[in-house]
């Protein structure tokens, strides 16, 4: 794929932007700008990646990395980028990423092995485009079971299906994730199996599916949560 954005000719901006951004919030924070970090080139695949260092790391790290995301997503409005361009440009620190998807990676073998052994589908709690695309490709080769993505907007996240059974079109809404302290850690949360945990009230749907062995999302951003790139 052909670099779009580049160290040398969008990291000016970038750089202005946070400057500022970074002064006015009183930040313990500096950071550099690098040529996209190509070690899971399967999951992520940036143009530039932005590496943030200095005492407030960890607040930028709490709430999955909330803060972080949020930086990234204004930093990308700033720069007027098309969603399905947002996974160009990345934001990291204490290689969050790599981690990130290293979890979501054996979270989603081992929510397919619960599934292969129950018979029952599983949910994962809502996340972001790119969190969902690594669910995705993690599982493209089980031919036991398949992928899809469910839900709408902050609510969207993935469903584990056995690969005989159909898919539901109006699973019941998620809870509201509860956010846990800085320093926590940021070990993926999930759905209850099967569809189950006391969420029975009736709530909209919408699915995009992703059978087993077939292409995962594509590319785009994390939220206006991390889903920044809308609906996909």
């Amino acid at each position: 794929m052909k670099t779009k954005y580049s160290v040398n000719e969008t990291g000016p901006r970038i750089e202005q932007f946070l400057h500022q951004v970074i002064a006015h919030a009183g930040f313990e924070l500096t950071f550099a700008l690098e040529p996209g970090d190509q070690t899971n080139p399967d999951f992520e695949n940036p143009d530039l990646t932005v590496k943030f260092r200095g005492p407030d790391v960890e607040m930028l790290l709490a709430n999955r990395a909330e803060l972080l995301l949020a930086m990234e997503l204004i930093t990308q409005e700033m720069l007027r980028m098309h969603s399905d361009d947002h996974s160009r440009i990345s934001f990291d620190a204490n290689d969050y990423r790599a981690i990130r998807i290293e979890e979501l990676r054996v979270s989603a073998l081992a929510a397919a092995d619960k599934v292969k052994h129950t018979g029952t589908l599983f949910r994962f709690n809502a996340m972001n485009s790119r969190e969902r695309r690594v669910i995705h490709i993690a599982l493209r080769n089980e031919h036991e079971v398949r992928s899809e993505s469910a839900g709408a907007g902050p609510q969207r996240g993935v469903v584990i299906y056995p690969a005989s059974m159909a898919s539901i079109p109006d699973l019941p809404p998620l809870p509201a994730p509860s956010h846990h302290a800085p320093g926590s850690g940021d070990r993926p949360r999930f759905g209850g199996g099967g569809g189950r945990g006391g969420d029975r009230r009736p709530g909209p749907g919408g699915r995009d599916r992703r059978p087993g062995g077939g292409r995962p999302d594509g590319r785009g951003g994390g939220r206006p949560p991390f889903n920044r790139s809308g609906n996909r």
